[in-house]
């Protein structure tokens, strides 16, 4: 019961981190919808640690160089998320208060997909590996 309750509480908190990204984007004075292309960065950051653990399990090593890759790879990604909206804004393509709830989204949402890996990554008996 405890997994459902985490897997709610994960879904609520993406929901809210949607909801900033897309008042960023939708409210009045802002308009624009350029900031969307955020959502690219959060469907492509887990990808390399899916893939160094595909690549490169091993279960009594605590790190590996293809999982340390994986780290870098994610980390620019996520920092090129944060990056984006800010750009955007400097450019003035889109105006700051639509950049601040874009990171406030980034932020709410990059800090979702984190507590996924935490609360069902371990390989215990309740794990997303067997949905």
């Amino acid at each position: 019961m405890a997994g459902v309750k985490a897997l709610v509480a994960l879904s609520f908190s993406g929901a809210i981190g949607l909801t900033f990204l897309m008042l960023g984007c939708a409210l009045e004075d802002y308009g624009v919808y350029w900031p969307l292309f955020v959502l690219l960065f959060h469907a492509i950051s887990p990808l390399p640690y899916f893939i160094a653990k595909r690549v490169s399990y091993d279960s009594d090593a605590a790190s590996s160089a293809c999982l340390e890759l994986a780290y870098f790879f994610t980390t620019g990604i996520v920092v090129s998320a944060f990056g984006f909206p800010v750009i955007l804004a400097r450019v003035a393509v889109i105006k700051w208060g639509a950049c601040g709830l874009v990171l406030a989204g980034n932020a709410v949402i990059f800090l979702t997909i984190q507590g996924f890996f935490l609360i069902f990554g371990r390989g215990d008996d309740f794990s997303w590996e067997q949905w």
